[in-house]
């Protein structure tokens, strides 16, 4: 897919139309590995060490033609925070290759980038925590490309105390901001102020922030910047907001507030003071007042896209023409979000437009308790996975007890955690919330989803060869809820292969993103340990080749039902195939199912079906019971081809599938165009 173009132009001073010359092209090629400082001439150094700016960044003024950043200089590789500062801060010319998670300290510095400095990561190792980058007055021709910028958050959502952000500058000029994730800070995401113009900022992700972006406060009315290709979700306002601009020009980027989150957004483009500004085929997703303007302010709107927005969004006044001033070339709106989500933030290597989109090799991080590792917790590894990693990353977990809470969510995709000891048994993921746990920050309970030890939200997730448990102790707490999550899904494409997955009620939680979202589930050469309900949710989920063992109460009685399914209509709920059902309980003392409808929902279909598996004493004769006022038989529940003592004859109370109609509950029905394989 052509994904998109970049022009730089040769012309007048900035605020006359330009004379356009021909187009120059961006390339990336595969970043360096760590290689020591070298030499590097203009015509000798790799592709994206040449690459110049487009937009308001590109053109010729105040005596910079164009932003090329450090090309002219040396190309260093710097792993360390002394040997970022030192070359950034230089006064002559660098390349500078980010090939290493680099921690601000303190938290919140702000290197003072001088002038002619390219910083760029490293494939997508280059990540900057706690701290970002500042360009004050005067500093020019700067381009900060393909780093991950984040966690300087100090707990304090709308922080006046912490001017913490990823990237601020201060009447700075020739700027080129490009391929950045930028999240997590303490004030905002990007401060372009004071008089900074010629700025262009292209192919970001701005997420989770108060502030994502901020442009002027200044009474000049100066600053010439272009916004394009840019996607901003999970932020609540500055998204951006745009005061005393002379030319604000803004295409192609993708806003979205995604529901259910914590956050919330209060705005999305604002054109404040004299601002004129020119937006062009930009999507917007569920904003509260997309777009909105003062009344001394102009924007011009041509071919946006609004899905599910509400509240204000506003045009008016007169603006300017952007090809008077640079060439571009606009990305159909209808391709926005899509584009975005493949191509915004870090790559692990771009090229042209034909390589933009090619996948980096695996990448593997380490975790020990002992310090031996990368990391000493499992959450610290997936909190260093790149957002939006377009390739898998391996977490490699020594043997050991990790009691801690591991989440992965959405925008990491391609995760596989995986056990390195000689069994399943040997490392362990494992905490004690239940639902009615209170949550520490005195915010009400955790929730029945809320109390898992390992909650995926990302698709393309796998695990292997390790356990997750939930071991709440269910006698001594009574007097709360007791359902206690281990391993919550919410994704498609998860497999999970040789784990196991114990708990007491509500163990394995298959779920999915929303109640119209598709979310596989693949569990094969496991072990999944409970009693009520626990193997449960609307996931479309297969139990194949596992065992499933049956656990008493926590006083000791034996009674409990192995799945809850909760299916949408017109989806596939569980299978389970292939498998053994046992443990060490009484005789016909556990269901195989009950339908649960989710708050009473009653265009929900619940399905569970158990073929080929050996059932063991334990299974009621009538393996299939009523649930909340919602009856079985109305749902679909049946058996194909069981054996063991827990298994039966057809009966009305027992249905059984013909053999056609198991041909179309097979394994492979329920995974579709999916199949599922280690990596």
């Amino acid at each position: 897919m052509a994904q998109h173009r970049r022009r730089r132009t040769t012309a007048l001073a900035l605020g006359v139309p330009l004379a356009l010359t021909a187009a120059g092209g961006l390339a990336y090629g595969f970043l360096p590995g760590a290689q020591p400082a070298a030499s590097a001439a203009t015509t000798a150094a790799p592709a994206w060490a040449t690459a110049t700016a487009d937009g308001f960044a590109s053109v010729n003024s105040l005596g910079q033609n164009g932003t090329y950043g450090g090309r002219d200089g040396q190309i260093v590789t710097v792993k360390t925070l002394a040997d970022l500062e030192k070359y950034a801060t230089a006064s002559e010319p660098y390349v500078i290759v980010v090939a290493a998670t680099i921690t601000m300290d303190p938290v919140g510095k702000e290197i003072k980038v001088q002038s002619n400095k390219t910083i760029v990561g490293s494939g997508t190792s280059g990540q900057i925590v706690g701290g970002g980058f500042f360009l004050g007055p005067g500093v020019h021709n700067v381009i900060i490309r393909n780093l991950t910028i984040r966690d300087a958050y100090q707990g304090v959502w709308n922080d006046k105390e912490h001017d913490f952000d990823a990237i601020q500058m201060d009447g700075a000029h020739h700027v080129w901001i490009d391929h950045n994730d930028l999240r997590h800070m303490a004030d905002g995401l990007i401060d372009v102020r004071k008089d900074s113009t010629c700025v262009t900022v292209s192919w970001n992700k701005l997420s989770q922030d108060n502030k994502a972006f901020g442009i002027g406060w200044t009474e000049n009315v100066v600053t010439d910047i272009t916004v394009h290709h840019n996607w901003i979700r999970e932020t609540e306002q500055r998204n951006p907001s745009t005061d005393n601009a002379a030319h604000a020009h803004l295409y192609n980027n993708f806003l979205e507030d995604v529901a259910g989150t914590d956050i919330t957004s209060s705005y999305g483009n604002y054109s404040r003071g004299a601002t004129k500004m020119v937006l062009e085929n930009s999507w917007f997703q569920g904003f509260k007042n997309p777009v909105i303007k003062d009344s001394t302010a102009s924007i011009v709107q041509k071919g946006n896209t609004f899905v599910g927005t509400s509240g204000r969004n506003e045009s008016g006044g007169t603006a300017f023409d952007p090809k008077t001033y640079y060439a571009y070339t606009l990305d159909k709106t209808a391709d926005v979000p899509a584009l975005l989500k493949s191509g915004a933030g870090p790559r692990g290597s771009i090229g042209t437009t034909a390589t933009a989109t090619t996948k980096a090799a695996a990448t593997t991080l380490t975790v020990a308790k002992d310090g031996s590792g990368q990391y000493s917790t499992v959450q610290a590894a997936v909190n260093a996975v790149p957002a939006n990693n377009s390739s898998r990353v391996v977490i490699s977990v020594k043997p050991g007890t990790y009691r801690e809470l591991v989440k992965v969510p959405s925008n990491k995709p391609h995760v596989t955690i995986q056990g390195t000891g000689s069994s399943r048994n040997d490392t362990v993921i494992v905490y004690n919330n239940a639902s009615g746990t209170p949550k520490p920050d005195g915010s009400g309970t955790y929730g029945t989803g809320g109390s898992a030890t390992v909650a995926v939200e990302a698709d393309d997730f796998q695990a292997r060869n390790l356990t997750v448990s939930n071991d709440f102790d269910e006698a001594a707490h009574q007097d709360i809820a007791n359902q206690a999550v281990a391993l919550r899904t919410a994704a498609d494409k998860v497999f999970l292969d040789g784990v196991i997955v114990t708990g007491d009620q509500d163990t394995l939680l298959v779920d999915t993103a929303a109640k119209d979202r598709l979310g596989r589930v693949y569990m094969t050469n496991s072990y999944v340990v409970g009693n009520v309900d626990f193997i449960f949710g609307r996931a479309t989920a297969v139990i194949d080749k596992s065992v499933i063992t049956l656990k008493k109460r926590w006083n000791g009685t034996s009674a409990g039902y192995v799945t809850a399914p909760s299916t949408a209509a017109n989806r596939k709920g569980i299978l389970i195939a292939n498998s053994t059902v046992n443990g060490d309980v009484s005789s016909a003392s556990f269901y195989l199912g009950r339908p649960w409808h989710a708050g009473g929902d009653t265009t929900l279909d619940p399905q569970t079906t158990v073929r080929n598996t050996s059932l063991s004493a334990a299974i009621k004769s009538t393996p299939w019971t009523d649930m909340s006022g919602f009856s079985w038989k109305d749902d679909r529940f049946a058996e194909y081809r069981n054996t063991g003592a827990g298994s039966g004859a057809a009966s009305s109370n027992r249905p059984q599938l013909t053999d056609a109609q198991a041909t179309g509950q097979e394994v492979a029905d329920w995974l579709g165009d999916w199949t599922p394989s280690a990596s």
